[in-house]
């Protein structure tokens, strides 16, 4: 008898110790209210600096499009085949419906009702063309005007492949303007001629057309681009 009273005063003391105050203490709730802060929210902002586990981003011109607050002017990743196929998957899904697959604002959804003070970005305008490519990869970061921001479903190297198709669809529409001498505009015409009997595809543009600035995005001098929200 005398053995079990340590235990009988062990689990006293236990079922003392657990007082309702031990799981019912006051503690804050993530979105709840808190009269603490001045703006009565428990969930606090972020501090300045403040970065997630495994997304460090040193790389300002990748990941922002600009460097020392000025938009960069050439493309921070290499030029690639592959890129700017990559480049005109993404744009034909995310950028095509409004600015269409020339990159001339007349998508089916700016020619279905999708009215604005100022028309959908048109990319073969003046000031569109000089525009550095940091621009198109912020816009597509950001949003703007009506467009707005992609970050949420495009990658950042995916944003950068989609502002080097963009750039290539500025050259195969207005070759001239990039350089190009008229033997060169020439054979580009010959060489992305549609065959006898072929149709133009989606905005007016024609197959040779809409993919003649891939041949020669090299010699774009950025590589620029993206559903310009700017044009918005």
């Amino acid at each position: 008898m005398n053995r079990r009273l340590p235990l009988f005063a062990i689990a006293a003391l236990s079922l003392a110790g657990c007082h309702t105050d031990m799981w019912r203490q006051p503690k804050g709730e993530p979105l709840g209210e808190n009269d603490f802060f001045p703006d009565g929210q428990m969930s606090r902002p972020l501090l300045t600096g403040t970065i997630a586990r495994g997304k460090i981003r040193k790389d300002d011109a990748f990941f922002t499009g600009a460097v020392n607050g000025k938009w960069v002017d050439t493309l921070p990743v290499p030029l690639t085949k592959a890129l700017l196929e990559r480049g005109q998957e993404r744009y034909n899904v995310y950028c095509s419906p409004c600015h269409g697959q020339i990159g001339d604002g007349n998508g089916m959804i700016a020619n279905r009702g999708f009215t604005l003070k100022r028309p959908v970005g048109n990319y073969h305008t003046d000031r569109l063309r000089k525009m550095p490519v940091g621009h198109f990869y912020d816009v597509i970061t950001n949003g703007y005007g009506a467009m707005y921001s992609y970050s949420s479903r495009v990658e950042p190297s995916d944003r950068w492949a989609i502002v080097a198709y963009i750039r290539a669809l500025q050259v195969s529409q207005s070759p001239e303007a990039y350089g190009m001498d008229r033997f060169e505009v020439e054979a580009l015409k010959k060489t992305h001629a549609p065959a006898a009997g072929t149709e133009s595809h989606g905005g007016g543009s024609h197959a040779g057309e809409s993919h003649a600035g891939e041949s020669h995005a090299g010699e774009s001098h950025s590589g620029e681009a993206h559903a310009e929200g700017a044009a918005h």
